[in-house]
């Protein structure tokens, strides 16, 4: 990833998120080079030109919480249901995060 910019790290790293897995925007930020740049990375979602290359309902925020998606949290939330990603039961609306260590 040498030599590109951090948006094009971060648009690599979110568009090799499988269905039914969620990376946090801060687990992004940290694959892209930067790990405090978790707010960075949630501005570059919001103005992704490729939802379908670059699946950006697929980062939510570090405490389980959707986050923003530009057709809506519930529409967000809708397509991870769709794809098997698996919500706290009490709060029906907090993806569980698995560990990723």
């Amino acid at each position: 990833m040498e030599g590109k910019t951090f948006t094009a790290k971060v648009y690599a790293v979110v568009a090799k998120i499988p269905k039914g897995s969620v990376l946090t925007y801060k687990e992004v930020a940290r694959r892209a080079g930067n790990a405090a740049a978790a707010r960075a990375v949630g501005n570059i979602m919001h103005n992704n030109p490729d939802t379908v290359k670059v699946p950006c309902h697929r980062v939510v925020r570090s405490d389980g919480a959707p986050g923003g998606y530009v057709r809506g949290t519930q529409k967000k939330i809708a397509m991870l249901k769709s794809e098997g990603v698996k919500f706290v039961a009490k709060s029906g609306n907090k993806v569980i995060i698995k560990s990723r260590r």
